[in-house]
């Protein structure tokens, strides 16, 4: 495992699943991790850190509220002087929707959390390692960023989107030390898969559209965003790293 010691680091959607699995990863490898959701998720999970030894903190937040993440972001520069790790995490996938039935309603709530959570997290979170000299950020993507997915145009076009942001502003901010990356996950064991899948045989139906014939743990994916995050990715800047057991081979 990477040593974040010193580190700070800051993890959306991180009250479960991946999010969960990174800001414990993260912790356990000596940073102080900023573990936020919309929901009271967030203090079990620094909750459960600080209890196993380990350095965080909680708060609630809304990724489509631009004036929570920049007093967030605020807020940790000056208690902690510092944000080196940002891991935007965030996101929703409620659609199950032929195209007879897109439902606009749905299109705006994903967008709104999944990419427009994203953009707003980065022009925050890059503004403060800018004023630093530095730091490094990895967007949840998905295998639904780098191919078409059926019945899921919100989500599709969602994560794509992210794709998209983290290039433009890979690029720009490559000569000034934030380096921006994405992880495209397949399918991955947590509450949101459980939700859509229904039942075992929708589990294994899953798990068959993978060359590897599974689905991934969580912790599979938190160990690839670990590596992004860390020295040993130091030339990587701008890739939408495929998670995904061979999905979008």
């Amino acid at each position: 495992m990477a040593d974040f010691e010193s580190s700070v680091a800051l993890v959306t959607g991180a009250g479960s699943g991946i999010g969960k699995a990174v800001a414990t990863k993260l912790a356990q490898a000596g940073a102080h991790v900023v573990v936020t959701d919309i929901n009271d998720n967030a203090v079990a999970t620094a909750d459960a850190l600080r209890q196993a030894g380990h350095s965080a903190s909680s708060s609630l937040l809304d990724v489509r509220d631009e004036e929570q993440i920049q007093a967030l972001v605020a807020l940790i520069a000056r208690d902690y002087g510092k944000l080196d790790i940002a891991v935007n995490n965030a996101g929703i996938d409620p659609e199950v929707a032929p195209e007879a039935s897109w439902e606009e309603a749905i299109l705006d709530q994903v967008l709104a959390i999944n990419l427009k959570g994203v953009f707003l997290c980065m022009k925050h979170e890059i503004a403060q390692m800018l004023k630093q000299g530095g730091g490094r950020i990895v967007n949840t993507a998905s295998s639904a960023g780098l191919r078409g997915f059926a019945n899921k145009p919100a989500y599709t076009a969602s994560k794509h989107g992210v794709v998209g942001l983290t290039r433009a502003a890979a690029v720009q901010y490559a000569g000034r030390g934030v380096r921006i990356n994405a992880v495209c996950p397949g399918a991955v064991d947590t509450a949101m898969l459980e939700k859509n899948l229904g039942d075992e045989k929708g589990r294994e139906m899953v798990a068959a559209n993978h060359p590897i014939q599974r689905v991934a743990t969580a912790d599979e994916i938190a160990d690839a965003i670990i590596w992004l995050c860390g020295d040993t990715a130091s030339y990587v800047t701008g890739h939408a790293l495929a998670v995904d057991g061979g999905l979008t081979v």
